[in-house]
């Protein structure tokens, strides 16, 4: 049975003005440990790799908050909730501390999906009962 359902657009251009005004001080607020390393690696390669990546963490994360009815307040943060890929390449999401364990108390499974195009990256998110 489905708990929730979110969705997220985000504008590119909005992140990389905040990247400009922040610098690395906003992907840290935003992205879990794993998620920053996958950024600088990218980011180095090409910048506005890095952008768009963090857009679809970013907006990957309000989605999943969105479908679990809770927005950005705790248990749910930015740091808690990361953005991974399964070997096949589908993403998948990966919780970690209080939101996990509040997550897997009420015994739910989310679906994510993420895209990005030119200026705008946008997220659905579908959170299940089990």
């Amino acid at each position: 049975m489905i708990y929730g359902i979110g969705t997220d657009i985000c504008d590119v251009r909005r992140i990389r003005a905040s990247l400009d005004r922040h610098g690395e001080r906003f992907a840290h607020k935003i992205l879990s440990d794993a998620e920053l390393v996958q950024w600088r690696a990218r980011s180095a390669r090409w910048p506005e790799r890095g952008v768009r990546f963090l857009a679809t963490r970013f907006s990957a994360k309000e989605a999943f908050s969105k479908a679990i009815g809770l927005g950005m307040r705790m248990p749910m943060s930015w740091r808690l909730c990361e953005v991974g890929k399964l070997p096949s390449g589908k993403p998948t999401l990966v919780l970690h501390g209080g939101l996990k364990d509040w997550f897997e108390a009420r015994s739910l499974t989310a679906h994510v999906s993420v895209t990005d195009e030119t200026d705008y990256a946008a997220s659905f998110c579908v959170v299940e009962t089990n």
